[in-house]
């Protein structure tokens, strides 16, 4: 709120300039981060606010973005709804997941015929909160399933230029890694390839890190089912293992069942697993799956599991229709008179509630400090029709009406500001009128009036006697000297 205050216009009017729009909050997809580590040690972020207007009808700047990078194949909810925000699967890819606030108007926007100095300037809006949950599900072309220690990692390293932990005891993978596989040199195709970590049995229902893991494998077109043929050195059934790690994957998603799967027969240079390889190829192939005899360790029988692979990538990319992402909800109205519309509904006995897009913002904007933004306030609650909407439903003086989060008293009397009373030019050049007698060699407080903030300043006022005007005599001489020259 200002006024214009300047030499030659003592009476400028208002000049207060608008607010600042509130930053908003941007996640963007970065293609050099591969993992949501960063959230768990810094989980709230907020934007900046605009700045304040300024006299002269300056606008105040506005706040910049606050860009949050995450990695590809982020998924962003609605921690509270439990909505789907956006699917950020392209490097470079953006979406705002809070609004920043608009700026309040200064008071040079309330300025009329008849209230031509109004004490009247908004607050600014509050910007959006938001309680978000990011899920990472990798981008692949190809996953690799299988119980622990069945050979993933070892084929992923065998087949690309990742390098995965490798050793010989379970569980030696905790996350899942990516590498790209090169068909044919390098001007052959490529597919992403994803070692996703050991599945166990009941992963779908939660045990382990289930969940964790099986959520990398819906992004995949093609999943590679890599089976210990040699049955390990607990002497496990090949088959019973498939059909642990077959099941856990239709519970988790029915969709994951009508995904292309290869089954690779690891570990086939051993004899044990030369002995059952026969056999689990006659049940396998039976069910319509495809086999392959590979030995991870030693390259075996890899080249034409990754060629097949490739060709029913190629496939499946053909055969898959795009899904539409999830766009920003945007709100709209048929006219101006739907954003106005309001409800009113009844909460207790002595408690009213009040929803509206409109009236809602105007309450959080409102400077209920400033009698005359009140006053407005209260204003736009009869002309919209809200205050005769309570008085059918039966408020009365007391009863708290609550809008847009604000416990507001019905019926509550705001008291008038006690203000000096207006001076004239002579008051304030000479200070407060008095007798002649009173005005002697005294000193007097007077108030100083500078346009905005009142303080108190001293001027000495004395009684200006003849004596102390020039005579006559002193006028003649003056003229007489002129002569002269």
């Amino acid at each position: 709120m200002s006024f214009r205050r300047e030499k030659f216009a003592p009476k400028g009017g208002p000049d207060g300039g608008d607010g600042g729009r509130g930053g908003d909050v941007v996640l963007k997809v970065a293609q050099n981060i591969t993992s949501l580590i960063e959230f768990q040690y810094n989980q709230k972020f907020i934007a900046k606010n605009g700045e304040q207007g300024l006299g002269r009808k300056k606008t105040g700047k506005s706040a910049p973005r606050l860009v949050i990078k995450v990695p590809p194949g982020t998924m962003v909810w609605d921690d509270d709804s439990g909505e789907l925000l956006a699917d950020l699967t392209e490097d470079g890819e953006t979406v705002r997941v809070a609004k920043g606030g608009q700026g309040g108007l200064g008071n040079v926007h309330f300025k009329t015929s008849t209230r031509q100095t109004p004490r009247i300037a908004e607050l600014g809006e509050p910007g959006e909160d938001r309680n978000l949950r990011l899920e990472l599900r990798l981008i692949a072309d190809v996953g690799l399933v299988g119980l622990p220690n069945a050979g993933k990692s070892t084929l992923l390293a065998a087949s690309t230029r990742a390098t995965p932990k490798i050793a010989d005891y379970p569980f030696t993978t905790l996350e899942p890694n990516l590498g790209v596989v090169q068909i044919g040199g390098r001007s052959g195709p490529t597919f992403v390839m994803a070692d996703i970590p050991g599945l166990i049995e009941g992963a779908a229902e939660g045990t382990g890190l289930g969940h964790d893991f099986l959520r990398h494998i819906s992004r995949t077109a093609v999943i590679i089912h890599v089976l210990d043929a040699s049955g390990g050195l607990e002497g496990r059934d090949p088959m019973v293992d498939f059909e642990i790690i077959d099941n856990e994957l239709r519970s988790y998603d029915p969709e994951l069942a009508k995904r292309p799967m290869l089954v690779a027969l690891n570990k086939a240079d051993l004899t044990e697993a030369q002995e059952r390889i026969p056999e689990l190829e006659r049940v396998l192939q039976a069910r319509g799956l495809r086999t392959f005899r590979i030995s991870a360790a030693t390259g075996v029988g890899v080249p034409a599991l990754l060629e097949a692979t490739e060709a029913t990538v190629r496939e499946a990319r053909e055969q898959t229709p795009v899904e539409p992402k999830p766009q920003e909800r945007r709100r709209y109205t048929l006219d101006e008179g739907s954003e106005r519309a309001f409800t009113v509904e009844r909460t207790g006995d002595d408690s009213f509630l009040v929803r509206g897009i409109a009236i809602e913002r105007l309450t959080r904007m409102t400077n209920f400090d400033q009698l005359d933004s009140t006053e407005r306030y209260q204003r736009v609650l009869d002309r919209s029709g809200i205050a005769a909407e309570l008085e059918r439903q039966g408020v009365e003086p007391g009863d708290t009406v609550t809008i847009a989060g604000m416990d507001m008293a019905w019926g509550e009397e705001f008291e008038q500001p006690d203000y000096a009373p207006r001076r004239t030019a002579h008051e304030r050049r000479y200070g407060p009128e008095s007798d002649e007698e009173e005005l002697g060699d005294e000193v007097i407080d007077v108030e100083e009036d500078n346009g905005e903030d009142d303080e108190f300043g001293r001027y000495e006022v004395y009684d200006l006697d003849e004596e102390d005007f020039d005579s006559e005599e002193d006028e003649d001489d003056f003229d007489d000297d002129d002569e002269d020259e």
